[in-house]
């Protein structure tokens, strides 16, 4: 333990000064990052491989901070709830567009293979119409004909769902 604390203390002002401050930009962050590698180091320190304590230590804080910005984008950035605006505390439901994006994925499924595919190629995927062509191995008027037939039936299939599909509610006092 006295080894441990002989190698890594001196280190512990390089560590929170000058790498965590310029990678956090945020002096709490950083110290919480610096207190985060250093607990990692003590728990795994039987686990060091012989070399430098130096280099091991800033690689457990770059790694550290990597996976805080990678969480960071997947949950997005931490506010304090005070400090937060209307705008930051509102957002739209999510059920109505995952049951719209449902049933175009169910209406894409009943397109035509040759139909589906285009529209794939070109409309999600952002080919030209030449390159969509040529992956499919059919003429250029062949993938617009099939591209306008697909666009037609997908709409007609959408129109189809609209108000059919609405449930009125009723008002309850």
């Amino acid at each position: 333990m006295k080894d441990m604390l002989v190698q890594v203390e001196p280190l512990i002002p390089a560590l929170r000064r000058r790498y965590a401050r310029v990678l956090m930009r945020d002096r709490a962050a950083a110290d919480d990052l610096v207190q985060d590698c250093l607990e990692r180091a003590v728990s795994r320190w039987h686990q060091r491989r012989d070399g430098s304590v130096h280099a091991w230590l800033f690689t457990i804080l770059h790694n550290l901070a990597i996976t805080q910005f990678r969480q960071a984008t997947v949950r997005g950035r931490h506010m304090p709830i005070d400090d937060a605006g209307e705008q930051e505390l509102v957002s739209a439901a999510a059920q109505e567009q995952r049951l719209i994006y449902r049933d175009v994925l169910s209406k894409l499924a009943r397109l035509p293979e040759e139909q589906r595919a285009v529209l794939l190629l070109v409309a999600v995927e952002d080919l030209s119409y030449a390159d969509a062509a040529k992956v499919l191995g059919v003429p250029v008027g062949t993938v617009m004909s099939r591209l306008s037939r697909a666009r037609e039936r997908l709409q007609q299939e959408m129109d189809a769902v609209g108000p059919r599909n609405v449930v009125a509610l009723r008002s309850l006092k």
